[in-house]
């Protein structure tokens, strides 16, 4: 039977680029991925994560050098980066580059569809999944030292490897579609801009967007509620911003995580990574570059766990990756519990977001993935507008867009 040192699964951003670093240590990697799959994603990216993982811009589909938010009574607030920008990939071609990365790296590629996880009593585990894409297709088995479950929210390795952890869960429920961008730029749409809508109409819990990915743009929205009608807030958004008028090229929905699991590891030979471990950023959604973060985590903590030959040291993933980003996501969690309950909330939290000291706060944690201490004045005021705001001291501003 073939043996890996460790067998990924899931070819995302966190399941390449776990396999692409084992592959560059010298392990033997099977990446395991099923085709034709791609998550419902805004696509943003920083470039924190082009210098983090040597990524082209060349990659990149578009550059954005601002935001407009939206609040519940349609009034704007428009938030220019400055100087930087937010890349925008387009998840299908940008996650294949990733798998083609690890695979010129030495990681084996291969088809297939995560079937089973068998524990050995020598510590090594068997993968079975299913060769092929139809319902007849035989399964196939390789043996591993190690597993990464990087196969999205509701992964089933996370399912058969600790199912307790599992339980704990909570997701977003996303949708969007892509369709072909406007030839003509608009008040509501512009190719250099992201926009983003805090209305209870187009999301009661968390927020709506219009993501420009240059040819193409990502349309879509999210909630906490089962039930919401998605497409129809996506089907009212379009039509508002004129995008109803363009062509369909696909549509998407998936669960999305709303915060880190509890626990990532077995213990002995299963380390989760990406939406499978629940590294989502709470209020943005953000996850691509915590997901390739969590992989390149979790393919450090096997390499160390092969190396000692002790599975407990698969623990260091979760606890290295909550070390470095756990006080971001603390405050992120915070933020949307405390704007995101009600459309009063959201319409003080747009207020704020007109406050140039937040603007330029906001932009430098996103560009560079850490919180910003270096202007202790400016976290002062904003920590007493935040208390106006929410005590009502502070009225929503008259100003509109």
């Amino acid at each position: 039977m073939e043996t890996f040192d460790c067998v990924v699964v899931g070819g995302g951003p966190a399941g390449a680029t776990a396999a692409a670093d084992l592959a560059a240590a010298g392990r033997s990697v099977l990446l395991l991925d099923r085709a034709g799959r791609i998550k419902p994603c805004g696509g943003a990216v920083p470039p924190q994560l082009l210098a983090d993982f040597d990524v082209p811009e060349s990659v990149l589909c578009n550059k954005v050098d601002g935001a407009r938010i939206i609040a519940p009574s349609h009034r704007k607030a428009d938030m220019p980066i400055g100087n930087g920008f937010v890349g925008m990939v387009d998840r299908g071609p940008f996650d294949e580059w990733l798998r083609e990365r690890a695979r010129g790296l030495g990681a084996e590629r291969r088809t297939g569809l995560f079937n089973a996880l068998e524990q050995q009593p020598d510590g090594t585990a068997l993968v079975r999944y299913k060769a092929g894409r139809s319902r007849g297709d035989a399964l196939a088995t390789v043996r591993a030292r190690m597993v990464i479950g990087a196969d999205g929210a509701l992964s089933a390795v996370a399912r058969q490897a600790m199912p307790k952890v599992v339980d704990e869960a909570q997701f977003v429920f996303a949708y969007h579609e892509v369709v072909e961008s406007p030839a003509e730029q608009t008040a509501e749409f512009l190719q250099s801009r992201c926009d983003v809508y805090y209305e209870g109409t187009l999301s009661p819990d968390f927020y709506a967007w219009v993501f420009p990915h240059g040819p193409t743009t990502s349309v879509g929205t999210g909630s906490l509620q089962q039930g919401f009608a998605l497409r129809r807030a996506v089907a009212e958004l379009r039509a508002r911003t004129g995008l109803d008028r363009v062509a369909t090229i696909r549509e998407e929905g998936a669960p999305i995580p709303l915060k880190p699991l509890s626990r990532w590891d077995n213990g002995r030979n299963v380390v989760l990574a990406g939406d499978a471990a629940g590294v989502v950023a709470p209020a943005s959604g953000e996850g691509i570059f915590y997901a390739m973060t969590g992989g390149r985590e979790a393919a450090r903590a096997v390499h160390e766990a092969l190396a000692e030959a002790d599975g407990r040291v698969l623990g260091r993933a979760r606890k290295r990756f909550m070390r470095r980003h756990g006080l971001v996501f603390r405050v992120l969690d915070r933020m949307q519990e405390t704007w995101y309950r009600d459309d009063d909330r959201r319409e003080r939290f747009v207020d704020i977001c007109r406050d140039v000291d937040v603007q330029k706060l906001t932009w430098q944690g996103y560009m560079y993935k850490k919180l910003v201490f270096a202007r202790p004045a400016a976290h002062v005021r904003i920590f007493l507008k935040n208390i106006g705001h929410l005590t009502g001291i502070i009225a929503p501003s008259p100003q509109a867009a």
